[in-house]
């Protein structure tokens, strides 16, 4: 009688470690489903970001051209009139607008930086899934 028993605790004792298992596993699947999703919400975010650093440069790429078109006019102007030749005024008033060109790209590039458009909180909860993952298989 005492090997039957043995025999049919070892079988429940089987099923519920099984039964344990298959939670763990469910658990984790839900787990990595909740990650997933995490995921594609932050890619999402970060591409608004992506979309709005390049709305920036486009629209301050349209909207200074004409300004400063006008402000390089009025500049050249006023350094002929102040008796500098035309030609060293035209180009003073170049190099201003290059500078103000690239100051505007350079804000734009900066806010592009990819270091800042990783995914940090789903690499970071992804390690600690890891973790917790390592501590049921345990």
């Amino acid at each position: 009688m005492s090997i039957e028993r043995d025999i049919k605790t070892s079988q429940s004792e089987f099923r519920e470690i099984s039964t344990l298992l298959g939670d763990a596993m469910s658990q984790f699947a839900k787990l990595f489903q909740n990650e997933i999703d995490l995921a594609k919400a932050e890619v999402g975010n970060k591409l608004q970001k992506i979309g709005g650093a390049l709305g920036l440069i486009i629209g301050g790429a349209v909207l200074v051209i004409p300004a400063i078109v006008m402000a390089l006019f009025a500049l050249s102007a006023a350094l002929i009139s102040a008796g500098w030749s035309q030609p060293l005024s035209y180009l003073t008033s170049a190099v201003i607008a290059a500078v103000a060109a690239a100051a505007l790209v350079a804000l734009g590039m900066n806010r592009l930086d990819m270091r800042q458009l990783a995914p940090r909180e789903t690499i970071g909860q992804l390690e600690k899934d890891k973790d917790t993952v390592k501590g049921m298989v345990r």
